[in-house]
């Protein structure tokens, strides 16, 4: 069974775009998977990031964050890189494997790292947001897979409040991939893997504090480090494009032309059948997987990137380094990459089911959260969690393990604002009253501004101080982030 969302995507309200698609829903060249690999290191079999696959269960490797140069659109700029590639090196392991990193940060301030969609301890030397890595500092991560994890897209990034948005619109990421019961569907094994890691750069600098209010968008749009790659398929195949957005603030509202998207996995987590959607709309931090059928029409297909207005700056300001777009008509669509065809197969066909979806019990408790920004004493204009800017000293948070609770997060503020829980996962339940239109677990979820999404969370296995935060990298930075504790 595949569920049809396509054309009549096109005469839906903004609202229920979003519950249909947020709600739910140097590498220098786009990566397809070399399955069956297992040295370490290794490349893909075209030109792109290092790939580190676990080997005999285990994933080891040295990771350097350092300031570097590297060949962007036709011209060398200074960026922060971990082994100086664009993105870092995609990683990749199964369930139970362990995993043991070694991060050398030659950077000129502090930075950490944080395994953004896994679910792995939130204490040292897993997960620990709040580990302070020095310059010149080494540390290594070590951590298992757990058995029972899911398969999916994961992403790494630095997460050391104070430096984080510098850093990641720097150019610090990379993809981390466990594999599962996904990738052992026939037809998805037969999709050609293909990475898209979504990634904008300020070329002209420009660091106004208007622009880190808005959250800041760089001048330069990459996909896997290069400006409007190619990928190919046969006429006929599929592809199975595993996304990435890896931006500070940068909002992307993909469309490829002539091409439906089926989409397959949110944030790491299959869906339990495939959604036939015209759009993809990924806010900062989302990641997505999606199918599409090589047509017998030979030619060139644009992937773009849509014009989505993402907040009512007003007084605020506006401008292009601030990433305040006016109506979707007023700015041109953006070609991020070029599909070709490459060969005619016969025609593949489409997975009817994939991962069920599990059916969460109600919750023991129900939270209220909301989302807004103001002035503070000494601090000028901040952004709120609760009215609250962040504290690093304070526990904002405290849940038992074990439990289900649900969050009601409603957004006041003229921005919106995607959501993101560190170290376990949820389900949309519904966004402004209304019930989502299938299930599907996500760590991350767009909050738009006026709306109220309603997501169920279980809190299990580890115990903890951690994060939740706007994944506006720049409004977490400015205050939108609380503190969880996780008791046994």
């Amino acid at each position: 069974m595949i569920i049809h969302q396509g054309e009549e995507m096109r005469s839906l309200s903004r609202r229920q775009f979003l519950a249909l698609t947020a709600g739910s829903a140097g590498a220098v060249l786009l990566s397809q998977c070399s399955r069956g690999q297992t040295q370490t290191p290794s490349k893909p079999p075209i030109r792109g990031s290092t790939f580190y696959p676990s080997r005999n269960g285990v994933l080891e490797l040295d990771l350097e964050a350092r300031q570097s140069q590297i060949q962007l659109g036709g011209q060398r700029i200074e960026v922060l890189a971990y082994n100086n590639q664009i993105p870092g090196p995609r990683l990749e392991a199964k369930p139970g494997d362990r995993v043991r990193i070694r991060l050398q940060n030659n950077l000129s301030n502090p930075t950490n790292l944080h395994y953004h969609g896994l679910h792995i301890p939130p204490t040292d030397p897993a997960d620990n947001v709040f580990l302070r890595v020095g310059r010149g500092e080494q540390v290594t991560y070590e951590f298992s897979i757990p058995p029972d994890h899911w398969g999916g897209l994961a992403y790494y990034h630095p997460h050391l409040h104070g430096y984080v948005a510098d850093q990641v619109l720097g150019g610090l990421g990379g993809i981390f991939v466990v594999r599962g019961a996904l990738d052992h569907i026939p037809e998805i094994q037969a999709a050609e893997e293909i990475f898209l890691f979504l990634k904008d750069f300020i070329v002209e600098p420009h660091q106004s504090m208007m622009g880190r209010m808005a959250g800041r968008e760089g001048d330069l749009v990459t996909v896997n480090g290069q400006v409007n790659p190619a990928f190919s398929i046969p006429a006929g195949g599929l592809a199975r494009l595993r996304l990435v957005n890896a931006s500070n603030a940068r909002f992307y509202r993909l469309s490829l032309e002539k091409h439906p998207f089926y989409l397959i996995a949110t944030d790491g987590y299959p869906l339990s059948v495939p959604v036939e959607l015209s759009e993809l709309l990924l806010s900062p931090g989302e990641r997505a997987e999606v199918l599409i059928q090589g047509t017998q029409e030979l030619g060139q297909y644009r992937l773009l990137n849509l014009p989505y207005r993402r907040g009512r700056m007003g007084m605020m300001g506006r401008g292009r380094m601030g990433g305040m777009r006016g109506d979707r008509d007023s700015v041109a669509p953006q070609v991020l990459a070029t599909l070709t065809y490459s060969g005619q197969v016969q025609p593949q066909s489409f997975p009817q089911r994939l991962i069920a979806v599990e059916a969460l019990p109600d919750p023991t408790r129900v939270r209220q959260f909301v989302l807004n920004h103001g002035m503070a004493p000494g601090q000028g204009m901040v952004f709120l969690m609760n009215g609250k800017p962040f504290d690093p000293q304070r526990i904002d948070t405290e849940v038992v393990l074990n439990t289900i609770e649900d969050w009601e997060i409603t957004n006041t503020g003229v921005m919106d604002h995607p959501f993101h829980l560190h170290t376990n996962p949820f389900q949309v339940i519904a966004r402004n009253g209304q019930p989502t239109p299938y299930p599907a677990w996500k760590d991350t979820v767009l909050v738009p501004t006026g709306e109220t999404v309603r997501i169920r969370i279980p809190f299990k296995d580890y115990p903890g101080k951690t994060v939740y935060h706007c994944h506006i990298l720049d409004h977490e930075e400015l205050g939108m982030m609380g503190t969880i504790e996780m008791r046994g």
